[in-house]
């Protein structure tokens, strides 16, 4: 069970807490995709919905690290494990999360900038992001989720720290790999990775790199993503000002694990300064979108000298965010036989 303190500090930032560990929270993009306002860089790389996107987590407050860029309350971190706790089941915590959400939006369904028959799509989620917070991996029946969210034919992305490959390969033997799976890749190397994820485990640094090698060896069964979230160095006085992982020699150091990985897709990101995260990494440790494309197009460079087909497929500014793939352009966007994980690549 989620404590009370940790409870009523989630609602304030306006999660909706379903069953024992699981949340749903609405977030900006689907609100301004509502409005026609755009939507975010999911949308515009890989053809999703942005007003139909739901945001959630199955184990909202618990992950193994504590990362420094996290913006969200880490501090709240209620540990590694979810062993103790009472498992709900993937079709009571789906059913609930969408009607959670629901009434959430309410407050969209009487608003003249939203067109209404935008507002009864948005009510029905075709994609479920499991990335809202904590560490998705931890929860024990993450597979039968995964079937859950194919069975209403929805598209399913997993955003992961790569600390539980044995998750990974279940999710495979039991064909349930989601959608798109994407692992936060933020430090390049073991030393930068202890101080950057203050990992609970010891053996963190093997745990990730297992997890790239599986990834590897799931090329055409699942869309796979490294991500980069990139903070800048500052100078002065700050405890964490120093703490960078945009510094020139981590170029060849991400080229390595990338290739290590061998994603179909590379997102280089810029990090936010945002919730949480304020309390670590100040305001100016956000990169402006052309250092983005500057660190971008060094990393570009390796990972040409490896397969020459790497490209810049997309940019999205106001989110300093880079699309790097192998893929023509047209196979960017997410199909339907995709969903259900019938295809090759």
């Amino acid at each position: 069970m989620i404590p009370k303190k940790v409870r009523d500090s989630l609602e304030k930032m306006h999660y909706s807490l379903v069953g024992n560990s699981s949340a749903v929270q609405v977030c900006r993009w689907t609100k301004k995709s509502l409005k026609g306002e755009g939507g975010c860089w999911k949308e515009k790389f890989y053809g999703i919905d942005s007003h139909r996107c739901c945001q959630m987590s199955p184990a909202v407050m618990w992950c193994e690290n504590s990362c420094l860029h996290c913006w969200r309350p880490i501090e709240y971190n209620l540990g590694g494990t979810m062993k103790g706790v009472k498992i709900d089941e993937p079709k009571e915590i789906i059913d609930k999360i969408i009607k959670a959400r629901k009434k959430l939006m309410i407050g969209h369904k009487g608003d003249k900038n939203v067109p209404k028959e935008k507002y009864k799509e948005s009510t029905e989620p075709n994609l479920f992001t499991l990335s809202l917070s904590g560490e998705a991996t931890l929860y024990p029946k993450l597979p039968e989720l995964i079937k859950e969210i194919r069975k209403r034919k929805a598209i399913s992305f997993i955003v992961t720290n790569g600390q539980n490959p044995e998750m990974i390969n279940k999710l495979e033997k039991q064909n349930a790999l989601p959608t798109q799976l994407t692992v936060s890749t933020n430090a390049p190397n073991e030393k930068l990775f202890k101080i950057w994820h203050n990992s609970r485990k010891k053996d963190a640094w093997k745990e990730f790199n297992e997890t790239l090698d599986l990834m590897k060896k799931l090329k055409g069964k699942v869309r796979r993503a490294i991500r980069l979230t990139l903070v800048r160095e500052l100078n002065t006085d700050g405890k964490l000002d120093k703490v960078t992982n945009m510094a020139e020699e981590n170029v060849k150091e991400y080229a390595k694990l990338i290739r290590k990985a061998d994603p179909d897709f590379v997102h280089v990101k810029g990090f936010k300064s945002l919730g949480y995260s304020r309390k670590r990494f100040q305001y100016d440790k956000q990169p402006f979108h052309e250092e983005i494309k500057s660190f971008g197009k060094k990393l570009l460079k390796e990972l040409k000298s490896w397969d020459k087909d790497w490209k810049i497929m997309g940019e999205a500014e106001r989110s300093t965010v880079l699309l790097f793939s192998r893929r023509k352009k047209e196979d960017l966007k997410i199909k339907k036989e995709e969903i259900f994980l019938s295809f090759e690549f």
